[in-house]
């Protein structure tokens, strides 16, 4: 534990220097954030100029749900899919064993390749979301609900990273699979909505293949004081399962990887 948190540190700070290099890039990726968070924002606000609620959630409500989710794609574009595309180019021209051969685990090394520093913006945009969103619904959640909220948060973070690493594994079989990453993130824009807007198929594919409910709407419930502690236990179950299987999927794929020198 205590090298994996140095390792997090050096590659933090070696992402900051470099982002400090080019200030004026900080700058403009930091605008270009608080331009796609209205662009998110302006299909609900659309939605609900001619509704009360939309199934069973109001608009305050509904913003926490749109606070988780900018939230982790502020991670998942700052950390897991510019440090993961790495890992593709990496196994594409063989020269993965300069990962391979340092005195680190080679999962850890490769999930913190590549940091974003700007994308911290997301999470403070998130957090005055937040803020707003309890002002209107006119209470603050309870203690215990924050916390409730925050264990399904690091289970969204756990399963968004599994899924990302799942995808990529498929790089160690295939030539080319940068677009199903791409395509991951497009999927998971679906996430900005309240799991029950969706009815029939896609409500299964969104909560047990692709569990974007686990990511936006239940750590919203949790800070609603809307859900079921089964629920809430099943979900970290799921997360167990998903993160064991990325895991064991990412050691049959070392295993199957051909350096440039094989």
């Amino acid at each position: 534990m205590r090298r994996a948190l140095a390792v997090l540190r050096a590659q933090l700070r070696a992402s900051i220097s470099l982002a400090a290099q080019y200030r004026l890039d900080f700058v403009v990726e930091g605008l270009l954030a608080l331009l796609w968070m209205g662009v998110t924002l302006v299909p609900v606000y659309v939605v609900f100029g001619t509704r009360p609620s939309v199934a069973g959630w109001t608009f305050p409500e509904t913003l926490l749900v749109i606070g988780w989710f900018i939230a982790l794609k502020g991670f998942l574009e700052g950390t897991i899919a510019p440090s993961l595309t790495n890992v593709i180019e990496h196994v594409r021209k063989g020269t993965l064993d300069f990962v391979l051969l340092k005195p680190v685990d080679a999962q850890l090394l490769i999930s913190l390749s590549k940091i974003e520093p700007w994308k911290v913006i997301d999470l403070l945009g998130a957090g005055a979301i937040f803020v707003y969103a309890f002002r209107q619904i006119g209470h603050s959640p309870s203690l215990g609900q924050v916390l409730l909220a925050g264990v399904l948060l690091l289970a969204a973070l756990a399963v968004l990273y599994s899924i990302a690493i799942l995808v990529v594994a498929i790089a160690f079989f295939a030539v080319r699979v940068d677009n199903l990453l791409y395509l991951f993130q497009s999927i998971f824009d679906v996430a900005r909505w309240p799991s029950s807007v969706f009815r029939g198929t896609l409500a299964i594919v969104f909560t047990w293949v692709l569990p974007l409910a686990l990511m936006t709407t239940y750590p919203a419930l949790a800070l609603l004081g809307r859900l079921s502690m089964q629920t809430a236990l099943g979900a970290l179950a799921g997360t167990a399962v998903f993160t064991l299987a990325a895991r064991l999927v990412w050691k049959v794929s070392i295993g199957k990887y051909t350096s440039a020198s094989s």
